[in-house]
């Protein structure tokens, strides 16, 4: 099982963090030992002081795939969750200083943490899907796939180019504007919709 993100994938974000709009979806890969399993804690790691949560929903693959043409794409996930992107801001900063990839600021252990799954026949319009992330019960990101730069479709028959998809692969669309630090104490709890997703503290 491998963990496919997706980077700069809505203006907002862009725009916060002052980076270049991307002509193409920008991919990134965690490993497996990133995920976190539906409501167990987040450790704050040693090695960084600026963890930052980055809400987004996420694509369970069903079948394998390679090379898949946008109008096939649909039939490669068939369930749609949420999920937090974990950033060591303050490693990913110093390595983008250097020109060096930022691997250690986003694919540390659990740093994507996932809940629960929704069959993709629940949804009325895959373009149409809100979500949004509480921390300590204040809303700190909102979301709708409507504000994608690169929708769903789009987005795996781009990666599948250059990754073959095999059944139970993640793909992390992308977050919205709101992204922050998170603390010892926190509760982050992720909803799509009016239904609560994910709920897990941070140690």
């Amino acid at each position: 099982m491998k963990i496919i993100c997706i980077g700069r994938n809505y203006v907002a974000h862009i725009e916060e963090l002052k980076n270049e709009k991307p002509s193409n979806p920008v991919v990134f890969l965690k490993p497996d030992t990133a995920l976190l399993r539906s409501g167990l804690p987040f450790f704050y790691p040693d090695f960084s002081q600026n963890i930052h949560h980055e809400a987004e929903l996420v694509l369970k693959i069903s079948k394998e795939g390679k090379n898949i043409q946008k109008q096939f794409a649909n039939r490669y996930f068939d369930e749609i969750g949420i999920g937090i992107d974990f950033t060591a801001r303050d490693l990913q900063d110093q390595c983008k200083a250097k020109g060096l990839p930022w691997e250690i600021a986003k694919a540390f252990n659990g740093s994507a943490p996932i809940g629960d799954f929704k069959p993709v026949s629940e949804f009325e319009n895959l373009a149409d899907i809100d979500f949004h992330l509480n921390i300590n019960g204040e809303t700190r990101q909102v979301g709708n796939t409507s504000l994608m730069l690169f929708d769903f479709d789009t987005i795996i028959t781009y990666v599948s180019q250059f990754f073959t998809l095999k059944k139970g692969d993640l793909i992390f669309t992308g977050t919205p504007a709101g992204v922050g630090p998170v603390q010892v104490g926190d509760r982050l709890e992720g909803y799509i919709g009016d239904q609560k997703m994910m709920s897990f503290g941070v140690k």
